[in-house]
């Protein structure tokens, strides 16, 4: 992999990342209804991932590659944080979508007439982003030959954002079947969930192979859009129904397990 072009690298590692998305999605094949439990265990499991992810695979390298700069080396990683964090709120405005369990009338974004489906799958499209982004990063870090930055620890973050996309796309698909779609429409709603993690990751790696200086922030901007969503939304919505000791249980298994995989093979 490592004589792939970078673009190649990305797409081959987002691909896998949207292939665990439709896998998860299958599920709706298997069983019409999981309990609200074990969603919710998913759903930290998931947010565990991320917020692994956004400090070992993401803000550690942009620290270490700022030490030695003109600037203070948290100034990159400071910056890039926050300013992931406004795009994902400016996108969290704009673009419609409804978490699950709530209401149609507690869509969020610009106000369409969007049916209740589609404003479901885009909640999670939102998730998305900032993971495809970030596999696009960690792999354009690569390209530059930044002593910071190893094709391993960028495998490692791919991994690690397919396997926690392995239960989020039962967690979308299972519910639009439980809302009254065929098994058939809730897998492709499932899977065309991930389907903006090659895009996302694309975008990622052609701006550091452009721009090679805004890699500290780049990696740092990953990580504020995931930190924001991990907030913002996927925990919210994993103790909602009350599930907090199942929800807490999965994030600490997510976390880590990127964890492990960022250490073991970064």
């Amino acid at each position: 992999m490592a004589d792939l072009h970078p673009i190649i690298q990305v797409l081959l590692a987002t691909g896998f990342t949207w292939g665990m998305t439709a896998i998860g999605a299958a599920a709706v094949f298997l069983a019409r209804d999981l309990s609200r439990r074990m969603l919710d265990f998913m759903l930290g499991f998931a947010a565990g991932v991320m917020i692994a992810a956004s400090y070992w695979s993401l803000l550690a390298p942009a620290i270490e590659m700022s030490e030695g700069q003109s600037l203070p080396a948290w100034v990159p990683a400071v910056v890039g944080f926050l300013l992931g964090g406004i795009f994902l709120r400016g996108v969290d405005l704009v673009l419609p979508h409804l978490h699950l369990g709530y209401p149609t009338s507690e869509a969020e974004g610009i106000k369409t007439s969007w049916h209740r489906s589609v404003l479901l799958v885009m909640a999670i499209t939102l998730h998305n982003i900032p993971e495809g982004l970030a596999v696009g990063v960690a792999f354009g870090a690569v390209a530059t030959g930044d002593p910071s930055a190893s094709l391993g620890a960028a495998i490692a973050l791919a991994l690690g954002i397919g396997i926690q996309n392995l239960p989020e796309g039962t967690a979308v698909s299972v519910p639009l079947r439980r809302e009254g779609l065929s098994q058939w429409k809730s897998f492709w709603y499932g899977q065309l969930s991930g389907v903006v993690e090659p895009i996302a990751g694309v975008l990622g790696v052609l701006v550091l192979l452009i721009a090679r200086p805004i890699l500290p922030y780049a990696l740092a901007f990953a990580a504020g859009a995931m930190i924001f969503v991990v907030v913002e939304e996927v925990i919210p919505e994993a103790q909602r129904s009350g599930n907090t000791h199942p929800a807490t249980t999965g994030a600490m298994l997510g976390f880590t397990v990127m964890m492990l995989l960022d250490v073991a093979l970064g």
